[in-house]
This record gives C-alpha cells, sequence and structure tokens, in this order.
C-alpha cells in the first residue's frame, strides 16, 4: 500500500458502462445488432473531429444526429425513425456497469483512494449509472467534458479535469478501455492504466500505456505503486 493515497480517474463508456446490451436492443426495434457498434463508433468519430475545431456538442445531442443517420433506411424496422431514436437513446442511459465495477471501486475507496469519473458523456448519465451501481457515493467527483466544447482525448479536456481535481496531471491515473483516451491522456502527462476488456492487441501507433489490467479489481496495486 502506498503512504500516499492515489488519484484515479475512471473513463465511463465501455469502461465503466457495459455496452453488450445495445446490440440486442438494436435487433428488438428490427435495426441490425451490429449496427449498435457502428453507430456508437461515429458518434466518437464525430466527436473527434469536431473537437479539432473547439466546436464538439453535448455527446446526447451528437448521438441522436448519427443515430438517425444510422438507422435511416433501415427496412426492417418496427417503428418510425424518430421513435426508434427516442427507445435506444432511452436504453442507453440505462445501461448498468460491467461485473467488476461495483466491487473495484470499493476496493480502491477503502484503501483510501480518490477515485472520479470522467466521462465525454454528460454528468447526470454518468450519475445516474454510478447511482444504479451503488458507488455514486464512492466518487470524490464526477466530471464531464460537455462544459468545455471538447471531448477527450483533446488535450484541452484533460486539462479541465486536472483543475477541476486540483491536482497536476501526473499525479492521476487515467483509467480507460479504450487506447485512443490512454494515448491522449499520456500526452497530458497523465498516467495510464488500460481496463483490457476485450483481449485484443494494443495498437502500436498509440503510446504504451503504464499498467494494463483485465479486471477493475487489479488497479488497487497499480494506485499503490503511483
Amino acid at each position: 500500500m502506498s503512504e500516499r493515497p492515489g488519484v484515479v480517474v475512471f473513463d465511463v463508456n465501455e469502461t465503466l458502462s457495459d455496452l453488450a446490451p445495445m446490440a440486442q436492443h438494436f435487433a428488438d426495434v428490427g435495426a441490425p445488432g451490429h449496427l449498435a457498434a457502428t453507430w456508437f463508433a461515429s458518434v466518437l468519430r464525430d466527436g473527434f473531429a469536431l473537437s479539432l475545431q473547439r466546436r464538439a456538442p453535448a455527446f446526447l445531442d451528437l448521438a441522436r444526429q448519427d443515430l438517425r443517420r444510422c438507422l435511416t433506411g433501415q427496412a426492417g424496422l418496427r417503428s418510425p425513425v424518430e421513435e426508434v431514436v427516442d427507445a435506444v437513446l432511452d436504453t442507453l442511459s440505462r445501461l448498468d456497469v460491467h461485473p467488476d465495477v461495483g466491487e473495484g471501486i470499493r476496493a480502491l475507496t477503502d484503501d483510501g483512494h480518490r477515485v472520479t469519473a470522467f466521462s465525454n458523456g454528460s454528468e447526470s448519465a454518468t450519475r445516474g449509472l454510478l447511482e444504479r451501481a451503488g458507488v455514486l457515493d464512492r466518487m470524490t467527483r464526477v466530471l464531464s467534458v460537455e462544459p468545455g466544447n471538447v471531448w477527450k482525448p483533446h488535450p484541452a479536456a484533460y486539462a479541465r479535469a486536472a483543475e477541476a481535481l486540483a491536482a497536476a496531471p501526473s499525479s492521476l491515473t487515467m483509467v480507460a478501455a479504450h487506447p485512443w483516451d490512454l494515448d491522449g491522456a499520456s500526452r497530458a502527462r497523465l498516467r495510464t492504466a488500460w481496463l483490457d476488456r476485450d483481449g485484443l492487441p494494443w495498437p502500436e501507433s498509440f503510446r504504451a500505456p503504464d499498467h494494463r489490467v483485465t479486471r477493475l479489481g487489479e488497479l488497487r496495486d497499480v494506485a499503490a505503486s503511483g
């Protein structure tokens, strides 16, 4: 155990939240299940592109626009496109966390580490997710990029998070399932821990993470070594 508690900053979408049920929901409304992943990737792509111009909108606004585009022309939809869009976004707002999240976050905070959530989504959506998981009270802060006009991995997003936490970037450990998020965090001088949820190789074009774990509970050792 470290004598100085660490500051652990969690990405939210897919790192904490389990998006796997979205494929089945797409199928339930008459869209191909694989379209869920395509849609979510398109939201990230467009948010990143707009961040370069410092014009990134709220996550849910862009998600709605891209979902409408993905669903338009799908022949099997069981309801009009706008009704399907509303239903899909409602499901997105009610997702649960991965099974290892509750126990892992409690272990970190029991060890004295400060834990923060930092999302490209809204603060309210993140709070809802963490409340359903029973760990909202364990969070030091719940942060969103939305007060600004850039998403992670823009360097300004990480700088704002460090400022909100009144901490030097180098004192923070960013935990994410996404290599792009960790590459951005590393270039913004945060320490990084890759939560490898899918077992795929690390893409060599990105900076290697400082740590790799396969379950959130393994972060106790990472935080203690920080």
